[in-house]
């Protein structure tokens, strides 16, 4: 089975609008809409499980008429409240979705703020953990790449081919994922940067995979600019 970890929880500060920047309507639907359709209409998705704040499960909710009939009850496992960190957040979601899951199962783990992603990524991105604990997009580094200790002075340039950006959706096997994050705990899990860390710290056998350029994070307020001018005009939902 294959859960998806839907997280909706952010406050996106760094954007500086009123609302979350997932809840942001574009061309008449919130951002988080276009990956949520995404997950729903996928054939090998099981589950969706969401990290939401109470103030916006029911505005989340709302949105299901939007779907095509009957999948909002059929994929739908429920909501998880968010942490005071996105990876506390991850971990709350972990612990709802072990009710009703083995720890064979798989969970991809995909934010809102990333609405443009494909079926094609979900796909390959399944298909590669299959082999491995887990798996995750990357892209490579294009720009010259240097480290700085005070952020004012240069120290060191560092080897850009060795480096790379991660993305969403990862995928983990759930038990071994879930049991990478708990022996974090108390602490240390509140310094985790990426959902993958954990992973990496319990030695888990995880796998990159060519990314999507397409399939950015909505950042800042050029990122949703960026967004909106993507999908104006085009029928995005029959893509």
């Amino acid at each position: 089975m294959n859960i998806a970890l839907f997280l909706s929880g952010g406050i996106g500060t760094r954007i500086g609008t009123d609302i979350p920047k997932q809840y942001i309507e574009v061309d008449g639907r919130p951002v988080f809409f276009y990956c949520m359709e995404t997950l729903f209409r996928n054939d090998r998705i099981d589950g969706i499980q969401f990290v939401a704040d109470s103030s916006w499960q029911d505005f989340i909710a709302r949105w299901q008429h939007a779907l095509p009939h009957g999948l909002w009850k059929q994929k739908l496992r429920g909501f998880s409240f968010p942490g005071a960190t996105r990876q506390l957040s991850i971990c709350n979601g972990l612990e709802d979705i072990r009710k009703y899951a083995a720890d064979s199962d798989y969970v991809l783990i995909h934010d809102a703020a990333r609405p443009m992603l494909s079926d094609e990524l979900i796909a390959r991105c399944l298909d590669a953990a299959l082999e491995h604990d887990g798996a995750m997009p990357v892209l490579p580094m294009k720009d010259t790449v240097y480290c700085s200790q005070d952020g004012r002075t240069v120290g060191e340039l560092l080897d850009r081919s060795t480096i790379y950006a991660g993305q969403a959706p990862e995928v983990f096997r759930l038990g071994k994922y879930y049991d990478a994050n708990q022996r974090l705990f108390p602490d240390r899990i509140r310094k985790i940067n990426g959902s993958t860390e954990p992973a990496v710290i319990a030695g888990m056998d995880v796998v990159m995979l060519p990314g999507d350029e397409g399939n950015f994070k909505i950042t800042t307020m050029a990122d949703l600019e960026r967004f909106c001018e993507l999908i104006e005009g085009k029928d995005y939902l029959n893509k």
